[in-house]
């Protein structure tokens, strides 16, 4: 049986993966199968100097990847887009370079309903033409900080927030228009700092929510017309403050009538890119490595939250101290399944959703988004190599079985995004990479 996931958005052009993880639940998940265990994988790759962040597709055929420069000392660093030739990888058509604010940092790249591209850097939001590229609307945010976490909610606005650690005051969750950029009512400032990424989703009762992790809360803010506000009866805590709680939160997946995350997030690179202003520069960069030990002793922690009543339940799949990631987990409902993983110490779980329950461990070191096929319990993801090299793997969600491994030809691994095509094929990205691997 075919399971139907596609999220038909109304904000998004009709894709199957117009937006970073797919949709705004960000479940990751594609239609269809990759069938890797009985395929022969083959990888094309593209090496330059940029910093891949994500893929998304438009029609058919039309590939687009968003990213950064890796410029953490030196000559300002740019956003870009390029839209692909995706058999070769190579630019039809490349953006200029779009300005912002000199941050070091992961942004994010959508396809509006409209058609027009959009992408979030630095402390800059701009609209793209989807054949030349050239900048049709340019925006400044009202923060100078670092911006992730961009959707496009259900009447065609732009919901964007910058990034803060502990200590660094509240998040501002700022909305523009779709096609001029124009503020769409008064930027909202949490009572917190927020790390992850925001995911949304519209209820049965018509009324969208956005899920936004805080360093103690997660945050559910309540779309109004033109206005938004935090709603008063639900901001579960999920972490205390201090030192020996374990990290913050990355982004959350909405599936099955939870939001679920990991915590132990802020690990030192994190940090230190995001304690200087411009974020992620410097005269001398610091190590930015994501390996480095974790800042506390705590292990690696899945949590779920339920949606109507804000209950907590936790689980640490590895139990190892100093547990910490780089990127947020995956639920499978149709599996009964959610995965997690603990990129600093290594593994890789595979999770009973409704018991909370580790059913399988694998022996890998995972640290970027993955993909999920439900309709054949495929899951796929990356393993850092002890020799150093970042491979691609293909799971069995259920069992843990490991199906198949692709070298991708990078030896630099990083939270970024995996995307899923449309021909048994999955897309890579990491800094200095871009990768397709098809199963033929």
């Amino acid at each position: 049986m075919t399971i139907d996931r596609l999220e038909r958005h109304p904000g998004y052009w009709d894709s199957p993966w117009p937006v970073e993880c797919g949709g705004n639940r960000r479940q990751k998940a594609r239609v269809g199968r990759l069938d890797a265990a009985n395929r022969t994988a083959e990888v094309t790759t593209r090496h330059d100097d940029r910093w891949h962040v994500m893929v998304v597709r438009r029609d058919p055929g039309e590939w687009f990847v968003g990213g950064t420069m890796p410029r953490f000392t030196g000559p300002a660093p740019f956003g870009w887009v390029d839209r692909l030739d995706p058999t070769t990888l190579e630019p039809v058509a490349r953006s200029p370079e779009l300005p912002c604010g000199e941050h070091v940092w992961c942004g994010s790249i959508a396809v509006h309903a409209d058609g027009s591209i959009l992408s979030v850097n630095g402390s800059r939001l701009h609209r793209l033409d989807p054949i030349s590229l050239e900048v049709l609307a340019e925006r400044r945010l009202p923060v100078e900080r670092a911006h992730n976490g961009m959707l496009v909610l259900a009447d065609g606005s732009i919901l964007t927030k910058d990034l803060r650690l502990e200590g660094q005051g509240g998040t501002t969750i700022s909305r523009f228009a779709g096609t001029d950029l124009d503020p769409v009512g008064a930027p909202l400032v949490l009572p917190e700092g927020s790390m992850g990424r925001i995911a949304a989703e519209v209820g049965a009762d018509g009324v969208e929510r956005v899920y936004v992790p805080g360093t103690e809360h997660v945050w559910r803010l309540v779309i109004d017309g033109e206005a938004m506000h935090v709603d008063p009866e639900w901001s579960p805590r999920y972490r205390a403050a201090g030192p020996t709680s374990g990290g913050l939160a990355w982004d959350g997946c909405l599936a099955d009538g939870s939001l679920w995350l990991m915590d132990a997030g802020d690990l030192p690179s994190i940090r230190h890119i995001h304690e200087t202003v411009p974020n992620g520069r410097w005269d001398r960069p610091p190590d930015l490595s994501w390996r480095q030990p974790a800042p506390w002793p705590a292990p690696q922690r899945l949590l779920r939250i339920g949606l109507d009543d804000a209950a907590v339940a936790d689980v640490a799949p590895f139990g190892a101290a100093g547990g910490g990631i780089i990127a947020p987990p995956v639920a499978v409902p149709e599996h009964d399944r959610v995965i997690a993983w603990d990129s600093v110490n290594g593994g890789l779980a595979g999770i009973e959703a409704s018991t909370m329950r580790v059913v399988w461990q694998l022996d890998v070191r995972p640290s970027m988004q993955p993909v999920v096929y439900p309709d054949s319990g495929e899951l796929v993801i990356n393993d850092f190599t002890p020799d150093r090299r970042d491979h691609v793997i293909v799971v069995d969600l259920e069992t843990g079985t490991l199906l198949d491994r692709v070298d991708t030809g990078s030896r630099i691994a990083n939270g970024m995004f995996l995307t899923a095509g449309d021909d048994h094929d999955v897309w890579y990205c990491t800094t200095t990479v871009l990768s397709r691997i098809r199963w033929r």
